[in-house]
């Protein structure tokens, strides 16, 4: 069986491009797989032409059109990794529209927390291009609800974690000179990073000693440093810039809480490595976030642009640490079932079922 996966990798390494390429490696140790890679996000060649915003996009989305054609008439089935915005316009519905046109079924494994907005600006557009798809997944059932209000049939396979990289070190105590926050998402205005900052100005009035790294790039960093400074946190405040996985795991394993403030939201990666380090939790409610982890089960959750809210549930986790302990060991036990083992048969099963009904 000949699958095309389309989607992006990293770098960066955001959710949606590590999704693929950790898809792609345990695919392609499958015996009677054969997988090809089309990646969206190819580097520029000159690399400077990917500093001109409208020309970056013609110069990258030609080159796949014609690669995509040819990818396409090879494939029994294309695995689409596909979200919201101009993401979907410039390269899932060309997929869908060449591989209708060469009668291949196509997975559309749809994504991202903006899903339900995207659908309702845009469904004169999506819509129809959704519904020639052979099977919609979604890694939650958060999308799988958006999903149902356009009558939209999908089915949920889960994000798969890599608990072989992402796992647990030795947790003590948390105190003054060892509490380490962390937030390890990009530096955009929906993951309002600056409630996470406020936050932590709020606990550092009880424990002056602790410390916030944020792991992550993008435009809103220099407002962000200038909130640093503003709070006079320029000292407790470090901005990591962006990580590598096996950096990532060393900045977990060095975390007592993990803050998650974003205003929108699917299945965050970025939460479910965390869990799998054995880090505790705050985090907003928004999205699918509530369906992922339950309040006061393998995390604390908080409503968005709360800073105080959020700084209560941290010092909840810091004054009760039986709570802590019991949060850490629900998460692991969580990310247990998205390990490789568990998710990847059922991606095979699909692929077998597509394969025998276009046969």
């Amino acid at each position: 069986m000949n699958v095309l996966l389309v989607g992006p990798v990293p770098p960066p390494n955001g959710g949606m491009a590590m999704q693929t390429a950790q898809l792609l490696q345990l695919l392609r140790a499958e015996h009677g797989l054969s997988v090809q890679l089309l990646a969206v996000n190819a580097p520029y060649k000159p690399a400077w032409l990917g500093r001109i915003p409208l020309v970056r996009a013609f110069v990258r989305l030609l080159p796949y059109l014609w690669q995509l054609h040819r990818a396409i008439k090879q494939a029994d089935i294309v695995h689409l990794m596909a979200n919201s915005g101009w993401a979907w316009h410039l390269f899932a519905s060309p997929a869908l529209l060449i591989a209708r046109w060469h009668g291949t079924a196509v997975i559309v494994n749809y994504r991202g927390g903006s899903a339900q907005q995207f659908l309702q600006r845009q469904r004169r557009f999506v819509l129809p291009l959704l519904r020639q798809a052979a099977a919609i997944i979604t890694p939650s059932r958060y999308l799988q609800r958006v999903f149902a209000g356009y009558r939209l049939e999908t089915q949920v396979i889960a994000n798969i974690i890599n608990t072989a990289m992402f796992s647990p070190a030795n947790h003590n105590d948390s105190s003054d000179d060892t509490l380490h926050l962390v937030v390890t998402r990009n530096l955009e205005p929906l993951y309002d990073i600056a409630t996470a900052i406020r936050c932590f100005a709020l606990l550092q009035q009880d424990y002056p000693n602790s410390r916030l790294s944020i792991a992550g790039s993008g435009p809103a960093l220099q407002d962000l440093q200038q909130l640093v400074t503003e709070l006079q946190l320029q000292h407790r405040v470090c901005f990591v810039g962006r990580l590598d996985r096996q950096q990532m795991v060393a900045l977990y394993r060095h975390a007592d809480i993990m803050l998650n403030p974003s205003t929108v939201d699917n299945m965050p990666n970025s939460i479910l490595e965390a869990l799998a380090c054995g880090v505790a939790v705050v985090s907003t409610d928004v999205g699918g976030i509530p369906d992922m982890i339950d309040h006061g089960v393998h995390g604390l959750l908080v409503p968005p642009r709360k800073p105080d809210l959020m700084a209560t549930a941290c010092k909840q986790l810091l004054q009760q640490p039986a709570l802590a302990a019991t949060l850490r060991q629900n998460g692991l036990a969580l990310v247990h079932t998205l390990q490789p083992d568990t998710v990847l048969p059922q991606w095979l099963q699909l692929y077998r079922q597509l394969s025998k009904a276009h046969a």
